[in-house]
């Protein structure tokens, strides 16, 4: 049995709490590969040149892996087990993937986009939505 939160009481799943729960498999999935992948995936999956400064690449990388891992079983544990915090776990995650696009596409574009820089894209308004949503099952 989950532990609650002290006045937080359980709400039953919904479309928006099982689809922060996948974000969060989404997100621990790939901060394993950036954390225990000996390239941290930076050169066989975003096709990252690594020659110049390779292994300073590879521990941002890891850095990045193991916030990834942390952010991911906090959505996780959020969307099967402390619902009432949906709408504020969505609200961040569509705020960190809005900066993603705006550092991808806008503020520092690059001619090379890894996978990540699509991704994003199509879950932004999929994130929105699932908000919108959540935000509408508390009226």
């Amino acid at each position: 049995m989950a532990m609650r939160l002290p006045g937080i009481e359980p709400a039953q799943p919904s479309a928006s709490s099982r689809f922060l729960a996948l974000c969060g498999v989404l997100a621990v999935i790939p901060g394993v590969i950036h954390v225990f992948l000996p390239d941290g995936g930076a050169g066989v999956i975003a096709g990252i040149d690594l020659s110049g400064d390779g292994s300073r690449i590879v521990s941002i990388f890891a850095w990045a892996g193991a916030t990834q891992i942390a952010w991911g079983l906090m959505m996780l544990a959020i969307g099967l087990f402390h619902r009432a915090l949906v709408p504020l776990a969505l609200a961040l995650l569509l705020l960190e993937r809005v900066l993603h696009v705006l550092s991808f596409w806008v503020l520092k574009p690059s001619d090379h986009h890894p996978p990540e820089s699509y991704a994003v894209l199509v879950a932004v308004p999929l994130i929105a939505w699932f908000l919108v949503l959540a935000l509408r099952r508390r009226e």
